[in-house]
């Protein structure tokens, strides 16, 4: 593992048996724990996470892709108490400075006519609001998303989530319709040059050089989406860039932009997901969707400002967006991405552990794709590279218990539940890196040995 210098402190709050007595008697059944003995986390510095025995973990999936700058970033620290020693709450029917200078920080960043800033409290409440938006501004109702995509758990963003674990027997997402996942290892349609990626597929292909008929291929999905199952006039079509919870998938280099194109013609917005992609993960650029050569309608944290005006056709408030103390955090975030070279190093890094892992996949017949841009990442285990059937998500729980075990912790995702999901604070280093990959190729052995006992 390798050297860390903080010394976290010592753990003296409830016992490990108290706080999982707790649990089962005092919180609900829907909150899910990870590993057979969940952890108990104490402390985290960077990329870093220390459990109550003071074990320290390689963190690659930064609080599911919410970490971005690493665990209590000294910077980012200090302006959360200063602000704590100031104001701790007013909504933002009062004036308060962290609000507006965090706004105009953030905005900047953005290109375009994306101006216009309304802020929630979860990546959920702000697609959920971003739908209504589109339907209220076009007068169109039908919302167009990807299958195996992930926008949220509320009732109306259930609509556009497209992975059956999230969806409940009631009736929701009246006037979503999901089009094919252009995925360019499982899906029916692949080769070997479709993604923006350091590392491509393994299935060959014969396109010649600028067009991909597996893109083609998957418009067509699309027109026949839209000519059969929506409405002629929609609301909108909303996609992440690069697939979170979906498994880290990478759509055929041009889709998105042929996409946006179709959705404009019906009159449709496009919606960018960019909870997980945005703020430099990529590496190549600031936000998912200018990897893709395309300016969206809304960003799911700033909204274009004609659209904006739609919604002061009725009162809309909440109460925690724009918190004093979220956005002094937010605006010191923004700070530390550009002062400590975070998008680059998620671009050189990335890249670098992208093409370890890529080794991986081909020493070991189980992994079956290497996928990502950046520090976003993804690793699809299989039975075999010939049928690529999903390994059965029992079997891949069985190598994340061992990498966890071995000091890394990951996520899990994907239609089947069968993708190691990467996406690390991005603070990540080489040497980071060469841990991780040691400690997947660890476990992945281990697995394999004990399965041909």
């Amino acid at each position: 593992m390798p050297p860390c210098d903080f010394v976290p402190e010592k753990y003296e709050s409830l016992p490990y048996e108290r706080v999982a007595e707790v649990r089962k008697k005092n919180l609900s059944a829907l909150y899910l724990a990870y590993y057979k003995k969940p952890l108990l986390l104490h402390q985290g510095h960077m990329q870093w996470l220390f459990d109550h025995e003071g074990r320290r973990y390689l963190d690659l999936f930064g609080g599911i892709v919410t970490v971005s700058v690493g665990h209590c970033h000294p910077k980012v620290t200090d302006a959360a108490k200063k602000q704590l020693d100031r104001l701790w709450h007013t909504t933002n029917i009062y004036y308060h400075s962290p609000l507006y200078e965090y706004a105009e920080k953030l905005t900047s960043r953005l290109p375009g006519k994306l101006k216009a800033l309304y802020l929630t409290n979860s990546g959920s409440e702000a697609n959920d609001l971003a739908l209504h938006m589109a339907r209220l501004h076009t007068g169109h109702y039908d919302i167009i998303s990807l299958r195996s995509g992930y926008h949220g758990a509320s009732p109306y963003t259930l609509g556009v989530t497209s992975l059956s674990a999230y969806k409940p027997d009631v009736p929701l997402g009246f006037g979503c319709h999901t089009t094919m996942c252009p995925d360019v290892f499982r899906g029916i349609w692949g080769g070997s040059h479709c993604r923006d990626s350091p590392v491509q597929t393994t299935r060959t292909c014969s396109c010649s050089p600028g067009s991909c008929e597996a893109k083609d291929r998957y418009i067509e999905q699309l027109k026949d989406t839209l000519e059969t199952s929506s409405a002629s006039r929609i609301a909108a079509f909303m996609a992440e860039p690069i697939m979170g919870v979906g498994g880290a998938v990478q759509y055929p280099k041009g889709f998105l932009k042929e996409a946006y194109e179709l959705v404009r013609e019906r009159g449709g917005l496009c919606i960018a997901d960019e909870v997980q992609t945005g703020f430099g993960r990529t590496g190549s650029h600031y936000w998912g969707f200018q990897g893709h050569e395309v300016m969206p309608d809304i960003v799911t944290m700033a909204k274009g400002i004609e659209i904006a005006a739609s919604l002061t056709r009725s009162l809309h408030f909440n109460t925690f967006g724009g918190n004093p103390v979220a956005c002094a955090i937010g605006s010191a975030v923004l700070d530390v991405i550009e002062e400590d070279g975070l998008q680059d190093n998620c671009k050189t890094v990335g890249t670098y552990l992208l093409l370890k892992l890529s080794k991986l996949r081909d020493k070991f017949e189980i992994v079956g794709d290497v996928r990502g841009k950046g520090l976003m990442i993804g690793m699809e285990m299989v039975t075999d590279k010939k049928t690529r059937r999903p390994l059965p998500a029992q079997e891949l729980n069985v190598i994340w218990e061992h990498c966890r075990h071995l000091g890394v912790l990951c996520g899990k995702g994907g239609l089947y539940n069968n993708t190691f999901r990467i996406k690390p604070p991005m603070c990540l280093t080489k040497e980071d890196a060469d841990f991780a990959v040691s400690v997947l190729e660890a476990a992945i052995n281990k697995y394999l040995d004990t399965a041909a006992r």
